[in-house]
């Protein structure tokens, strides 16, 4: 048999040091992503003491599908839904932050006399803090259930997708030798365009796809569906000028809405550990001691401006994103490192070339320190709070907890800003379907027709198909909202709402008129006026259609019934947080939801035994149980191993409560090895204990913790026994139970000879 190949070897080494470094940092509690990392460090060249990679260009590929299938898998855990419901205060922390600590980074690089793009590059870096080891730090520390963890959760969400957006504007500027606003403005317009198509499309086709192959897919078919669809995507998204990382993600934020979402995560989460740590251990192989001491004094000045940074930008951020100047040091303390997405925007940089290698191990070594002191800048916010409270002025602090740029508008304004809002959703939306469904007709299906009919035939039989493909999208341009209540309430409110209203059903018909207008253009010589006209008898048509509107409206229908199965199945389930959960917020009170861990000692205890309410001052409002929900649960009910239970209660009750939930467990069984069942046949003994006696009164249950299977009479099936059968001289039974249980059994029935294993 051949050699193994290099790549084969290389795998086997690193997954070798990764599992030993990883148990090592597991134990010490550290981020596992820091274990790849120095894994990496040692299978790298730089490291001569031990076996190296050969290849690595088979591991740095390998290392590029890791990010695909991470970004795929923080897809999945996004929605943006949740994202339109945040409101206002974590998108304005979040532009905040990011803009501050990207202008901090690039100033930062051009006072060391870096590169324009070594500069621009170590901004997106510095600027993007790490999901992973920020939630793992608040799971450690036991704040995961404080309400400022849940707003730190929600920036660095948006973070993540802004990190995306990043990664395409980054590549662009890489791109171009001098990118100018037009062509900044050109690149956000074609990602904002792809990034709708992609989602419309694929909320509306790919929910009816996996619906109708539900009883076909079980989950080893559907990890290679969902596999199948990430690497599609990534691949349309390469041919359209994008990353792969971008179509990954977008495809996993469109199967996020889809039912099978929670199987999905399920089942492709080991591939995306898998390469997930090839990924961060190819981070570490780039790695050079030498580099790191030559660019020693860069590494501790980087260190100083994202802690610095994060505890003054982050929190100012917080505070004008509404929130009180506790939670916002709270939260901008706990942002002060950066991580994962700043591997991968480096791994960009240098893939395309742009910037120089030093910068890599540089950012790897700044990521490490950061990551090592976020548990302790973690625990320093609360005490900078108390001493910049004994120190300011109280006005000044009362200043700081109003200053927010998310003002409430009056209700008129708040009617026009959603009536306005919704009307350029739906035109932006459409018109994207739109020219998207223009260009797809024109590239592939005119070509073909003119094979087949004279050429003024097939332009128009391509004309009339694209019109009648396009017309509901057009219809829903010029109708919609147009009989909202808010159109309806501002149009009776005031005679002075009527003109701007009136105008904003004319904008819209004439968006529609020019789809149908650039049509007209692309295939016929007819003079302007002839095809204006054209244009607006097709509108008119379109409006007055009645099978058009059913067409538009169970178009709509279906897409909003894929948009919210996932939200239809888990409240059916009784998954959903109930509606009075916002209104807590601002009484220092919350919801949390606590999984009952399988070997807790509250597991088989009524609630009355439990006293939550008494021990730490929390309510427990619901449990959910498989299918079953339980709300308002009695002082009968018992919680079993799983139970899903949602608590009320302030930060330090709801803290308390899940430090008790994860530390009152059954022991580990230190001899588990020990408690081996075993099947042993037994004779009787005249002479022991159990000769005459019932089945019942031996207790060989009770006592003896064994179980009797069956009697055996000479045949080859064992024959039941009634518990009122007696024990008789020369009776061969069958027990099963733990090796020391039968040989005690053995010696009270007096002839432990008799004891033969099955």
């Amino acid at each position: 048999m051949g050699e193994l190949p290099h790549l084969v070897k290389d795998l086997a080494l690193i997954l070798v040091v990764a599992g030993i470094v990883t148990i090592v940092f597991k134990k010490l509690k550290q981020p596992l992503v820091l274990g790849y990392v120095v894994a990496g460090f040692l299978v790298s060249p730089h490291m001569p003491y031990i076996m190296s990679v050969a290849d690595r260009a088979d591991i740095s590929t390998w290392g590029d599908i890791g990010v695909m299938f991470l970004l795929f898998s923080l897809g999945l855990d996004f929605s943006f839904k949740k994202i339109l419901k945040m409101g206002a205060s974590p998108i304005i922390s979040t532009c905040s932050i990011v803009f501050c600590m990207m202008m901090l980074g690039i100033v930062t690089g051009h006072l060391f006399g870096w590169s324009r793009m070594d500069s621009i590059f170590l901004g997106g870096m510095l600027a993007m803090s790490s999901t992973t080891i920020i939630y793992k730090a608040f799971d450690d520390l036991g704040l995961r259930q404080q309400r400022f963890a849940g707003l730190v959760m929600s920036v660095l969400i948006l973070e993540d997708i802004l990190a995306i957006v990043m990664m395409v504007m980054l590549s662009a500027i890489a791109n171009g030798s001098n990118p100018d606003g037009g062509q900044m403005i050109g690149s956000l317009m074609k990602i904002g365009f792809f990034l709708i198509l992609w989602f419309v499309v694929g909320i509306f086709l790919i929910p009816l796809m996996l619906r109708s192959m539900r009883k076909f897919i079980n989950n080893e078919t559907l990890l290679i569906v969902a596999l199948g669809l990430c690497c599609a995507m990534a691949v349309l998204s390469t041919k359209v000028g994008f990353s792969s990382a971008f179509g990954a993600f977008v495809m996993g934020s469109i199967l996020a809405e889809t039912i099978e979402a929670e199987r999905i995560i399920k089942v492709v989460e080991p591939v995306k550990n898998l390469f997930g740590a090839v990924f961060f251990v190819s981070v570490g192989m780039l790695v050079d001691p030498a580099i790191l001491v030559e660019y020693s004094w860069p590494i501790v000045t980087l260190v100083l401006v994202i802690i610095l940074g994060q505890v003054i930008f982050g929190s100012l951020s917080f505070l004008i994103g509404g929130q009180s100047l506790k939670s916002a040091m709270q939260c901008g303390f706990s942002m002060a490192q950066i991580g994962e997405f700043s591997f991968i925007i480096a791994s960009l940089g240098l893939s395309l070339g742009v910037i120089g290698k030093f910068l890599y191990p540089v950012v790897v070594a700044v990521s490490v320190i950061t990551t090592f002191l976020t548990p302790y800048m973690i625990r320093m916010a609360t005490p900078a709070y108390g001493m910049l409270e004994r120190r300011l002025p109280k006005k000044w602090i009362m200043a700081m907890n109003n200053l927010t740029l998310a003002k409430q508008t009056t209700q008129p304004e708040a009617k026009w800003r959603t009536l306005i809002k919704q009307m350029v959703r739906i035109t932006v939306i459409y018109s994207i379907l739109s020219g998207a469904s223009i260009a797809l007709m024109f590239t592939f299906f005119l070509p073909f027709v003119h094979q087949l009919l004279p050429h003024w035939w097939a332009n128009a039989a391509c004309g009339l198909l694209t019109l009648l493909f396009i017309s509901p999208f057009l219809r829903a341009i010029m109708m919609k909202k147009n009989h909202s209540e808010e159109f309806k309430a501002l149009w009776n409110s005031n005679p002075y709402n009527r003109l701007p209203l009136i105008l904003t059903i004319i904008v819209r018909v004439a968006v529609a008129s020019a789809f149908v207008f650039y049509i007209c253009y692309y295939l016929t010589r007819f003079t302007n006026a002839l095809m204006i006209s054209i244009a607006l008898a097709a509108v008119a048509l379109m409006i007055i259609s009645r099978s058009l509107k059913k067409r538009s409206i169970k178009m709509e229908r279906l897409f909003m019934q894929n948009l919210r199965s996932r939200e239809i199945v888990a409240e059916v389930m009784g998954r959903r947080r109930p509606l009075y959960e916002g209104r807590l917020l601002d009484r220092d009170v919350h919801i949390s939801d606590f999984t009952i861990p399988e070997d807790s000692l509250w597991a088989g205890k009524m609630l009355r035994e439990l006293e939550f309410r008494n021990r730490y001052g929390v309510h427990i409002s619901s449990i959910l149980r498989g299918s079953q929900r339980i709300n308002i649960p009695n002082g009968g009910t018992i919680l079993f191993p799983g139970d899903n239970i949602q608590a009320i209660g302030s930060d330090d009750q709801l803290t308390a409560f899940s430090e008790a939930l994860n530390t009152e467990l059954h022991d580990k069984d230190p001899e588990i090895e020990k408690r081996e069942m075993k099947l042993h046949q037994v004779v009787i003994n005249r002479n022991g204990i159990f000769a005459g006696k019932t089945l019942r009164d031996s207790g060989i249950r009770d006592v003896y913790n064994c179980m009797v299977v069956g009697l055996e009479e000479g045949k080859e099936n064992l024959s039941q026994m009634d518990p009122s059968h007696k024990l008789r001289h020369g009776e061969a039974i069958w027990i099963v139970g733990e090796q020391d249980d039968i040989e005690r059994f053995c010696r009270d029935n007096d002839h432990a000879s008799d004891c033969t294993a099955g």
